[in-house]
């Protein structure tokens, strides 16, 4: 039977989707935080993981990039209140198989788990547009003039900010202050003309580099 591991950061919601498919699976545990749920998937290996995408300290995109350098036949399907193109397509580019709402019914979100078991790709209706608009098209141009005004260690943290991670969480994979991520954040922002990490995001995201 397949093993799923649950992550969300709201109590209610997560004990909920744990009574509905614990008929149907073995439940082997569950996380309200990234680095428990990080922690224990690598120890316990689940076959399927749900995951929230927006948390604290990196959200969702954390998780299936922490635990895919270390275990990477653990399959994620994202389940999210947000339906948002970039939050989906940020999320499949991290690794996660599949997409859907919480919104979905509790027989649909069993069969979405039973098919990324298999090996499958699985998403809401309306989300699989933005996959299908993201990834069928051209490669983007390897010259971006307004890319090309950024440094290597600013297209770093440009790419971890755009994926949800806090500054302390940038500072400590780059291995630097968290002064320095804030001056390379706003030299960023100058740069492209942008006004907040929200609208760096869509930014990033338009251009396929999350």
């Amino acid at each position: 039977m397949t093993k799923v591991y649950l992550v969300d950061d709201h109590r209610l919601f997560l004990a909920g989707v744990k009574a509905e498919l614990s008929e149907e699976f073995v439940m082997v545990g569950s996380a309200y935080d990234v680095d428990s749920a990080i922690e224990e998937i690598r120890g316990l290996d689940p076959d399927v993981v749900l995951i929230d995408v927006h948390m604290p300290d990196g959200g969702g995109i954390a998780v299936v990039e922490g635990v895919g350098e270390t275990n990477p036949d653990v399959k994620f399907l994202a389940l999210s209140v947000s339906d948002q193109a970039e939050d989906v397509i940020a999320m499949i580019r991290a690794g996660a198989r599949g997409y859907v709402t919480k919104t979905i019914e509790p027989q649909d979100l069993a069969d979405a788990v039973r098919r990324i078991d298999a090996g499958d790709a699985v998403f809401s209706p309306r989300l699989a547009g933005f996959v299908l608009d993201a990834f069928a098209g051209a490669m983007p141009s390897e010259e971006d003039p307004e890319l090309d005004q950024l440094t290597s260690r600013e297209k770093d943290v440009l790419r971890l900010i755009a994926r949800g991670f806090a500054y302390k969480q940038v500072a400590r994979k780059l291995n630097i202050s968290i002064k320095t991520v804030e001056t390379h954040v706003s030299s960023v922002l100058r740069k492209l003309q942008l006004s907040n990490r929200h609208e760096l995001a869509r930014w990033a995201s338009k251009r396929r580099i999350v």
